[in-house]
């Protein structure tokens, strides 16, 4: 297993760091649940914006531990509910999402005015992606 490098990072980015729906899988007893998800990838984690009373985070509340899935690329991690999107601490990425996901994010869907819109940080701790025929295993904790 290798760390996030120069040459994962821009794999990374050129899949991810743009609109992307990818599958969130969490498990609620012993259940698997998953679900797809639009999201964005920045430095080692997934951003994405939801409900924070919704089934997906009562379950990351209970079990942090969730598994991701998108253009062939799989990895574990950690679900971390960083509140509501328009609190102060959470501008700098709020800004980004706003940008990344400007094509849908005021159709309607969603209420910036309810406390409980809120940014869900999926920090990924391993992963394996594809690429070119290739297969890396990448340990996103690994400084």
């Amino acid at each position: 297993m290798e760390k996030l490098n120069e040459k994962t990072k821009q794999i990374m980015n050129e899949r991810f760091g743009k609109d992307s729906i990818i599958a969130l899988a969490t498990v609620e007893n012993g259940v698997p649940y998953v679900r797809n998800v639009d999201a964005y990838y920045e430095n080692g984690a997934f951003y994405v914006i939801t409900y924070g009373i919704s089934a997906k985070m009562k379950q990351i509340k209970r079990n942090p531990v969730v598994a991701v899935a998108g253009e062939w690329f799989t990895a574990h991690g950690e679900g971390v509910n960083m509140g509501y999107f328009g609190k102060a601490e959470n501008s700098e990425i709020a800004e980004k999402l706003k940008n990344v996901f400007a094509e849908w994010i005021d159709n309607g869907h969603n209420d910036f005015s309810d406390v409980n819109t809120c940014i869900l940080q999926i920090r990924l701790t391993d992963g394996v992606i594809l690429s070119h025929g290739t297969r890396i295993e990448i340990d996103f904790t690994a400084e």
